[in-house]
């Protein structure tokens, strides 16, 4: 798969807790974007952080870490990333969750599975 120049970076913000059918979003997520099609997805675990609810989730040493943040991020092709925003919409209706969803460009310098192609 061959991805260079223009892109969009799909960030889907969400709580470490949220689930969908008993299993952790971020997984469920990163397992449909693989089935996409997508070039390729990252989930990221904050340290701390606040959302819609302004409640502050944080993994300081003396308190027990609830909810950290999570973020998934997801490039691809502008048609690519909006063909799938349709199944996270419906992942965050099953989930129940609050989150974010934000759209950026990206310009992709280099993307590459490192093995020579035949």
């Amino acid at each position: 798969m061959k991805l260079e120049g223009e892109g969009k970076l799909l960030r889907i913000f969400l709580g470490e807790s949220d689930r969908v059918n008993g299993r952790m979003m971020y997984e469920v997520l990163v397992r449909a974007a693989r089935e996409a099609g997508l070039a390729g997805a990252t989930v990221l675990r904050g340290i701390e952080g606040f959302g819609a609810k302004s409640r502050i989730h944080t993994a300081k040493i003396l308190r027990l870490s609830e909810d950290l943040p999570i973020i998934v991020e997801i490039v691809d092709t502008e048609e690519k990333i909006r063909a799938f925003m349709p199944i996270v919409d419906d992942l965050f209706q099953k989930s129940g969750s609050g989150g974010m969803i934000t759209l950026e460009k990206a310009e992709v310098i280099h993307y590459s599975s490192g093995k020579p192609s035949h």
